[in-house]
């Protein structure tokens, strides 16, 4: 697929996701009527309304503090000052975002933030220390391409949808082992039957469309730091490095997993980190290097065996 091809496939496919997000949640809703009615129900939606709004404003400070992430000065990092800052400009952004560092060995980089306004961007010493300037400026593309296409806002937003829908379906089980909600004299075994499937299968369902939808974003996050510098081999190449580096990141959060420019989860010996890669945040990391090529052209050796394929 040409670049464009491909930015208007990951596009299609985060909105067929994002549907299928809403009809999960709507699931909930209607477990919960049926299971509670509109009484307890509404109760139990406050807490898990007032649980996300939390989460999402509390987001990026929580991600920070948890990645050992802090600020760094113009002086001491110039480089990275300057490849960001470049970034910013190509991307159309209104303001650069801020710029964090992480003292670790394993090569690696995210942004965060609710709003282009407010988003940073965090690299590790390791990737700083790792990749040539071509490279770095396409690993940085594609964190300010995270920023552009407000993947941080979203990702959040998903990650905080999960929660929710994972709260009130561990509410429900509570109260069904308690022998609570007006279906437990049976007057409607039928939706106490459909509402305990809900408590069951949509944690799952959530966990399965945020890994689907993180994936999607990687692969436009990709596509748009080849249209921002031009050089999609840049950022392949720096996708070759991390493959094959050794060094496991010390601070590892399953909650953040997504925000990485490669998974912080995979398991250094070239497996997929479950099942199919249903699980996975990240696309495998040769999948990504493969469209890149064919965006650019040009052909990179496969990761070697025992390389990380996601």
């Amino acid at each position: 697929m040409t670049l464009q091809e491909q930015i208007r496939s990951a596009r299609l496919r985060t909105v067929l996701v994002l549907v299928l997000f809403i009809l999960l949640v709507a699931l909930v809703v209607a477990a919960v009527y049926v299971f509670f009615g509109q009484g307890f129900g509404l109760i139990m939606a406050l807490v898990a309304v007032g649980y996300g709004i939390f989460a999402y404003v509390a987001a990026g400070s929580i991600v920070a503090s948890a990645s050992g992430a802090r600020p760094v000065s113009k002086e001491e990092a110039p480089e990275l000052y300057r490849t960001v800052e470049n970034a910013a400009i190509a991307a159309g952004l209104a303001k650069t975002p801020d710029i964090f560092i992480i003292d670790d060995q394993a090569p690696n980089a995210f942004a965060a933030g609710r709003t282009p306004e407010k988003a940073y961007v965090a690299a590790t010493t390791g990737i700083l220390a790792l990749l040539d300037r071509r490279e770095l400026e396409g690993v940085m593309a594609h964190e300010i391409a995270h920023v552009r296409n407000r993947d941080v806002r979203l990702m959040t937003l998903a990650a905080v949808m999960v929660g929710v829908i994972s709260m009130i379906a561990d509410m429900l089980l509570w109260a069904t082992v308690f022998g609570g909600g007006r279906n437990s004299n049976n007057q409607n075994p039928i939706g106490a039957i459909i509402a305990i499937a809900a408590i069951i299968l949509a944690p799952i369902g959530g966990a399965l469309l945020q890994m689907a939808l993180s994936r999607r974003r990687e692969y436009l996050a990709d596509a748009t730091a080849a249209e921002l510098t031009g050089d999609p081999e840049g950022l392949a190449r720096a996708l070759y490095k991390l493959a094959v580096d050794r060094h496991p990141l010390q601070h590892v959060n399953r909650a953040t997993a997504h925000l990485w420019i490669e998974s912080p989860l995979r398991d250094h010996h070239g497996l997929r980190s479950s099942i199919g890669g249903l699980f996975d945040t990240h696309p495998p990391l040769q999948e990504r290097i493969d469209r890149l090529q064919e965006m650019g052209g040009f052909q990179l050796p496969p990761i070697p065996a025992g390389g990380a394929e996601a």
